[in-house]
């Protein structure tokens, strides 16, 4: 069953200018339409890396859905509890500068409580024999708890990505139980309720392992751009791992793909630091490129050895 990936579909509208991007003015560009969604380019990285994981979400049910599904399962993605629903997938409209930073967005979500129904007749099916489980944290409370008592059930580790921490910090006293959470700094600040957006990385650091200990959380690992990541467990182990200098051409997906490095790194064997650095060697080529997953690599690329 490979790692099971738990989350929403969106389409990204991105806008990017031809020159310099002005906020307040009309900027001359180009659009481009590609499927997204956090859990969806998550798993899309993970069979990047040459793994077969699980989806488990929902599509419309149009054209547009049939060619999400198909994208997917040429990438080799179990899709078989992709469920299949008028108005299944969420938009998210984007505009760029003219460095490839994100300059506004505006999200609609997706309802995702169809799943629910799916994991309570065939939950025992898909967590039996999986590596581990990703779950996309701003989802609805019921099936966090579902998702969780299956973990417990089958010895499973539950792995949190945030698509909006403003909805996802609403069910704190869950997020505190995931085995990883990855966020950014400004997310972070939501979560610990401060704000760390003009705190250095090696100050940073500390203040997140005494908040990861005090708060009883397992790990945490904070992605801060360019400055790289910080990560700290319940057991004293923290760092920084230092991003890696590339040309950016578009951030997008980069947070995804560290996620997706994290939790490959996480689910088979590696420690936390090591887990760290797949994660930004899978950020760094997403934000080298205009795509937003990672290109293929072998898992031995990144130290990863599974066994057939």
């Amino acid at each position: 069953m490979g790692i099971v990936v738990i989350g929403s579909v969106f389409v990204d509208i991105k806008g990017f200018p031809y020159s310099h991007y002005i906020p307040d003015g009309r900027n001359s560009g180009y659009i481009q339409y590609i499927h997204g969604g956090v859990c969806r380019n998550v798993v899309e990285d993970i069979a990047n890396v040459e793994l077969r994981p699980t989806f488990i979400s929902i599509v419309d049910k149009s054209a547009l859905g049939e060619e999400v599904l198909q994208k997917l399962n040429n990438h080799k993605v179990n899709t078989q509890y992709v469920q299949k629903i008028s108005g299944g997938m969420g938009t998210w409209l984007a505009v760029f500068d003219e460095k490839g930073d994100l300059a506004g967005s505006i999200s609609q979500r997706p309802q995702l409580l169809p799943i629910y129904n799916l994991l309570k007749e065939k939950g025992d099916d898909i967590f039996v024999h999986c590596d581990s489980i990703i779950l996309e944290a701003d989802i609805d409370r019921d099936i966090i708890k579902l998702v969780f008592s299956f973990a417990k059930k089958y010895h499973k580790k539950v792995f949190a990505v945030i698509s909006n921490m403003a909805i996802a910090v609403e069910k704190r006293d869950l997020l505190k139980q995931f085995d990883c959470l990855v966020c950014n700094e400004i997310e972070a600040g939501q979560f610990f309720m401060d704000d760390y957006s003009q705190i250095p990385p090696h100050e940073l650091v500390h203040i997140i392992k005494d908040k990861v200990i005090s708060g009883k959380m397992k790990s945490i690992v904070v992605t801060m751009g360019s400055q790289g990541s910080i990560y700290a467990d319940n057991q004293g182990n923290y760092g920084i791992c230092p991003a890696q200098k590339v040309h950016v051409k578009d951030t997008t997906g980069a947070g995804d793909a560290f996620c997706s490095g994290l939790v490959i790194g996480l689910t088979y064997g590696k420690s936390l630091e090591d887990a760290v650095q797949i994660g930004t060697k899978l950020a760094a080529s997403v934000v080298a490129s205009l795509e937003n997953v990672c290109p293929r690599f072998l898992p031995e690329e990144l130290g990863i050895d599974i066994q057939k």
